[in-house]
């Protein structure tokens, strides 16, 4: 492990609470829009991060993840809802259990677009493989040289790890969802994963810190991302 910088763990680390807040209110926003009014009888329909903050999940995990250099993993307190309020169940559950990726996608391009924005304006120069730095550097520019490549990992991170369908990620409700339409015996299989989807999940996290699968994932996007810089 390299020389730690405070400053890039302390600005990681706030990209990445904004970050799992943005992505628990587009669970509480979603779930409200289809008449679920609990996360906002709780006050989780808010951008305040004090109200959504695990202490083990948002605080003591991202920062050993880190303060190590490797994969930052943790969690906020999950905003709580209640299916029976919700009109259209089937269409809801996809909905509200797909506004967390999204909101974490929504930062993500707005994070590209300032970048482009930045770049095309001289300020900085893409340097390729989603690189770019400041024309002039200055300590100013360098912070929101690496605010904002921290904002695009974390958020392609989280929307796509959120995504994947091991319970209890978002992924995993949004697949049982389709399962209950397309096959309610082979939903109702895979409800039964549930109760061990703790088990896997940590499995997953445990081969992914060898196996990288989360970077093949995420490999389309970086090349996407890294054409329209390019541009």
């Amino acid at each position: 492990m390299g020389d730690i910088n405070p400053g890039d763990i302390i600005l990681s680390f706030v990209v990445f609470i904004f970050s799992l807040t943005l992505h628990e209110v587009g669970h509480a926003w979603t779930s409200e829009k289809f008449g679920d009014d609990t996360s906002r009888y709780l006050g989780r329909v808010s951008l305040n991060p004090l109200v959504h903050i695990d202490p083990i999940g948002t605080i003591l995990f991202p920062l050993i993840g880190a303060i190590a250099g490797g994969f930052v993993f943790g969690w906020a307190k999950p905003v709580p809802v209640n299916p029976l309020l919700w009109r259209n169940k089937t269409v809801a559950n996809i909905a509200v259990s797909a506004a967390g990726p999204l909101a974490n996608v929504l930062i993500l391009l707005v994070s590209v677009g300032i970048i482009k924005i930045l770049i095309s304006q001289g300020i900085f120069v893409y340097t390729g493989l989603l690189s770019f730095a400041p024309v002039n550097p200055s300590p100013v520019l360098e912070a929101v040289q690496k605010l904002l490549t921290f904002a695009v990992f974390t958020n392609l991170g989280l929307a796509i790890f959120n995504m994947i369908p091991i319970p209890p990620l978002d992924g995993s409700h949004i697949l049982s969802s389709i399962l209950s339409i397309i096959s309610p015996s082979l939903m109702e299989t895979y409800e039964n994963l549930r109760e061990y989807g703790g088990i896997i999940l940590i499995a997953f996290i445990v081969i992914n810190s060898s196996l990288h699968i989360l970077l093949y994932l995420a490999f389309p996007f970086f090349i996407l991302i890294d054409f329209f810089l390019r541009l």
